[in-house]
Order: structure tokens, then sequence, then C-alpha cells
């Protein structure tokens, strides 16, 4: 599989000519559900066609999707052959997930719309659709049938409007499954975040990862939404409430979860809920969970970003600190927890264990459980962040939360 170059460091020559070419390629515009070529990082606060504002120690790269594996597809001798196939099939058209949803007309979600599923029984800690129903749209198929399906969701609390990307397993429509809640893993992209969030286009294969894992016994099915990370594509925003900005701490914490409650069935505590993230969409999970250790029990961290560090807090140094991990970890260190759960992931070809080493010698104590997962010939990129969920990550995440329960009989 081709992977473009990353963008060097800012103390690096590029020895590329980077992707996409001064052209932009069009063509995806006539094929509904694919989201055209991946966009590259822009370094913080570098604004199109002005002068960049000052970098910082660092720069976050943008995993490359797997949307260069649709383009070349599209525009190669199989182009029309893979417009037929399976994945494309049913692409726009509305979606319901579990039986007893009832779908609204448009993106927006319904007010009226009642949540009308099964009276849980056994389990206190389920929690049914609590609603109002979203109305989705497919936007890719699986090979087991299910569908990633996208919404637009305004946030009540922080006020902010993005689009959600979500996918539900087979088990989750398995009539068996119909009264019990199933775990809910938030995913975050790395890069700019936005306008879209590459976990949910298929070729990097994060969900069949987890029916795979299932199937196995190696991993709990999860319900998987996937938000926009950030509000536009200038600047990170760490997902943080950052003064004078978009709210983007209270959309992942607050706002996508309470959308996940209202359309699926999930628990009530924070047994069911978790992240996993790449690179800055790492930090943003890990710093969540450490946030608000009493809604979220763990994450799965990969790409090496420990600290804020967004252009957008000049000025706002305690802001700044309330949304450190480090901080964080050693306030739920003093306070004696909750216990929160924090997998790293590395690959061996990119650079950042040391970051998490140190963070893991200091904070990994207490009620802070970390483990680093190194990921043979890893390289920053997505497809290599799901491997190294398959080999170990995914089992490690299903055992801290709870799963589904199917009834008797």
């Amino acid at each position: 599989m081709h992977q473009y170059p990353q963008r060097p460091r800012p103390d690096e020559q590029p020895s590329y000519q980077e992707y996409p070419p001064r052209e932009p390629y069009r063509g995806h515009e006539d094929f509904p559900g694919y989201p055209g070529p991946p966009q590259l990082h822009r370094p913080h606060g570098e604004r199109p066609g002005s002068a960049p504002a000052p970098e910082p120690k660092r720069s976050r790269r943008r995993i490359r999707t797997g949307a260069a594996v649709a383009l070349v597809l599209l525009l190669g001798g199989g182009g029309f052959g893979a417009w037929k196939l399976d994945w494309f099939s049913g692409n726009g058209e509305e979606v319901s997930f579990g039986k007893s949803a009832t779908p609204a007309a448009t993106g927006a979600a319904q007010p009226s719309a009642p949540a009308t599923a099964a009276t849980p029984s056994g389990d206190p800690d389920v929690l049914m659709p609590a609603g109002p129903r979203s109305g989705f749209r497919q936007t890719t198929r699986l090979d087991d049938g299910t569908v990633i399906a996208k919404t637009r969701l305004t946030g009540a609390k922080s006020g902010f409007e993005g689009d959600v990307w979500v996918w539900a397993p087979k088990e989750y429509e398995d009539p068996k499954y119909a009264k019990s809640g199933f775990p809910v893993l938030i995913a975050l992209p790395g890069g700019n975040g936005f306008p879209d969030n590459y976990w949910s286009d298929r070729s990097l294969g994060l969900q069949k990862a987890i029916s795979d894992g299932a199937k196995a016994g190696t991993s709990l099915p999860f319900v998987v939404i996937m938000p926009v990370l950030n509000p536009d594509a200038k600047y990170y925003y760490d997902g943080s409430d950052i003064p004078g900005q978009a709210r983007m701490g209270t959309w992942i914490a607050e706002d996508v979860p309470d959308f996940a409650r209202a359309n699926f069935r999930t628990y009530k505590s924070r047994d069911g809920w978790a992240f996993m993230g790449s690179s800055s969409g790492a930090f943003v999970g890990m710093k969540t969970v450490l946030q608000h250790p009493d809604r979220f029990k763990a994450v799965i961290a990969s790409g090496g970003e420990i600290v804020p560090d967004s252009p957008l807090w000049k000025g706002h140094q305690a802001e700044m600190d309330a949304n450190n991990p480090e901080k964080l970890a050693q306030k739920l260190i003093d306070t004696k927890g909750p216990e929160v759960y924090i997998n790293f992931q590395i690959g061996t070809k990119e650079s950042g264990k040391e970051r998490m080493t140190k963070f893991q010698q200091q904070y990994g104590k207490g009620p802070v459980k970390t483990t680093i997962r190194d990921i043979h010939n890893g390289e920053h990129n997505g497809w290599h962040y799901v491997r190294g969920m398959k080999e170990g990550s995914l089992e490690w995440v299903s055992k801290v939360l709870k799963g589904p329960k199917p009834e008797a009989g």
C-alpha cells in the first residue's frame, strides 16, 4: 500500500513533492460517499495565502487516510468496476441503528422523535436511547453488511455544529442484545481533524478490526462514534475550551457522548466509555479521560502527543494547565482516583516513545494505569495503529470495559 511521505519537522527540508498536486483532483465529487484525496497537515497557525504563525517546538502530522486507496481505484482501469462494489451500495440513503429506531428525514436531530426501544432488563447500568433521534445517511458499507453513516450535530452545550460519523457492529442488530447496552469507543483523528474524521474511511480497517476481534473473542463489539475534532483547518484546538474560541472540549466531552446516548443503547457508568485516537486525537482522548475520570475509563493513545501546544493558548496559561495531561494525572494521583487506563501505541519507526516513557515513569502510578505497546516496523499512520490494535490494544481495552450481555434462552 502506497504511503505518502510525512511532512518534515520545521528543521528538516522536504525532499519530495507534496500531495495533492497543485491542480487538485475534482473527480471524486461525482462519487457520493468518497471523501476525496487526503489533506496534508498545516503547521499550527498557518493560514492559506498568508505568512505562517510561529511554529511550536513540534508539529503534529496528519495520518494519511485510506482515501488514497479509493482514489487509485476510481482513477485506474478498475474505476467503473469499483463503483459497482458493495461498499458504494446505498450511499446517501437513510440509515437507522436498532430495529426500533425511526430515521429522521434529514441529517438533523428530531426533537419530537421519542425513544421507543425495548425496556432493559437485568442490568440497571443499561441506558436505552434517550432521544432525540438523529437522522443518519450512509457513507460506506463494510463487507459484513454493516454501514458507516453520518449526521450533522449541533452541540446543545458547546454551541458548535459539526459532522459525526457512526458505526454499530452486527451484534447491535442481533435480537439477543435488544435489551443490552453496548460500550462506546469515541475515535479521534490527528492532523486537521476537519472537515472529516479519517476513521470513517473503511480502508483504514478500524471497524473491521473490531468486528474480527468480536468474532474471535478478543474485542468487545464497540459502537464507534467519530466526530470532527476541530472547527476549521487553520489551527489545533487541543480538544479544549480555549477562551474566545469554539468550545471543542465541551463538544468532545459532553455533546458527543450525549449524542451517543440519544441514539444508541449504552451504559450509564464510565465502564462503557473509552477513547481511541492518533497523534493530536490521541492527546485529546487522553486529556479527556484524565479530565473526566467519572465519565470515561480508558484510552488507546497512538503517536506520542502528551502536552497541549495550540498557539491559541497564548495569554491563557492557567486554562492551558487545566488541559495538560501531566497536571491532570498528578491531580488524579493526589486525590487517589478514580482509576483510569492509558494504553500508548508507538511505531518503532517513529519518534515520540521517549515522551510516553517519561509520562509513564512520572505519572503511571496509583490510579493512573499506563502501558506502552510497540508496533514493530510501525510508522506514524492509521494503518499501523490499527495493526497495533489488532495485535493487542483492542483486547487490552476490552478487558477494562464492560460488554453487551445477550438475553438468556
